[in-house]
């Protein structure tokens, strides 16, 4: 008798992982859903015994898939799978009915331990071959794509428990530039806004480039509410707040970058690139230091305020045959 599992990510890789992950011994049928909406309509059609869910993804995401469902009775077990990791985020998806909670990369005991919990022992120990499963073809964007979900999922962890907020955690983008584009994904990042920016340079092992932590004007002012700064305080503590920041957001996202791909990243201090100016002066401080780049992009939103940050990572040419080579084990099978 076979155990069906419905497995939900956007993410190839990821339902990739799921899939390996699971033991042989629960003789898995394992089907694939590649957003909540698609989620839900197999769950009206077919009967599943355990779900495996995301959080991050298009179409539904997975806290309004666990509402829905809800909504529409659907009683199977659901087990969210994430690198939104923030403890707000699991309270959440406890509170709409999840029954576990697993962050990514996935790690193979605590996964045991969460199908011991909920799959109740076969009462026969014959083992039945599942149907064969077509595994998702993994392509190099697949593997920044997750790669950046994860690192991103840190960085919102860091920002949600230094501000105790809970912080929107939108799909990141993953795009290599040439220069120009690169400046005018820059002007769209910021809206034609007024922004203060910082920029923080790394490396480990080779790999190498920079980060920009943008703030439009408005989030400054709200931020420095949520903290309760005075509103007439001096511009040397609107700086201290920026470089604060800037040092959570680039310092977690590059730990959970460096996890990945087993780098260890320094970063330098923040460097201004000003307050309140326009995204035309932020790209002319740019200017120069990238022919081509890869880029890994996500605005940050924080709840029931304006507060939106930006951050951007790019990476020199130089670097990525570098940063592939650390992760070409995720193309293989495993």
């Amino acid at each position: 008798m076979t155990f069906p599992v419905l497995i939900c990510d956007d993410s190839a890789l990821a339902r990739k992982q799921m899939a390996r992950a699971l033991p042989p011994s629960l003789n898995a049928d394992i089907h694939f859903a590649v957003h909540g909406k698609d989620a839900l309509e197999q769950l009206q059609t077919q009967d599943f015994k355990l779900m495996f869910l995301d959080l991050t993804m298009p179409e539904l995401d997975g806290f309004e898939t666990l509402e829905a469902m809800n909504q529409r009775q659907i009683a199977v077990p659901v087990v969210v799978v994430s690198g939104d990791i923030q403890p707000k985020a699991k309270e959440r998806v406890l509170g709409l009915g999840a029954r576990d909670f697993i962050q990514k990369p996935i790690a193979q005991d605590r996964l045991k331990d969460v199908l011991r919990e909920l799959v109740e022992p076969q009462s026969q120990a014959t083992i039945v071959t599942p149907r064969s499963i077509e595994l998702p073809i993994l392509k190099r964007r697949d593997i920044y794509m997750e790669v950046a979900n994860v690192s991103i999922g840190r960085a919102a962890d860091a920002l949600a428990r230094h501000f105790d907020v809970f912080v929107n955690l939108p799909l990141p983008n993953v795009n290599i530039f040439e220069v120009s584009e690169l400046h005018m994904a820059l002007r769209d990042l910021a809206d034609n806004d007024q922004v203060s920016g910082v920029c923080q340079g790394f490396s480990g092992e080779g790999i190498a480039g920079e980060a920009l932590v943008l703030l439009s004007d408005s989030s400054v002012s709200d931020l420095k509410q949520l903290m309760q700064v005075p509103a007439d305080s001096e511009e040397l503590e609107e700086l201290e707040l920026l470089m604060d920041v800037s040092n959570i957001l680039v310092g977690a996202f590059l730990n959970g970058l460096g996890e990945q791909a087993e780098v260890r990243f320094f970063q330098s201090s923040p460097v201004l690139l000003g307050q309140h100016i326009s995204i035309d002066s932020v790209v002319e401080n740019t200017a120069g230091s990238f022919h081509k780049t890869m880029t890994f992009e996500v605005s940050y939103t924080i709840e029931n305020t304006s507060i939106r940050c930006d951050l951007l990572f790019m990476f020199v040419d130089e670097s990525l045959p570098l940063l592939d080579n650390k992760l070409a084990y995720l193309m293989e099978d495993f």
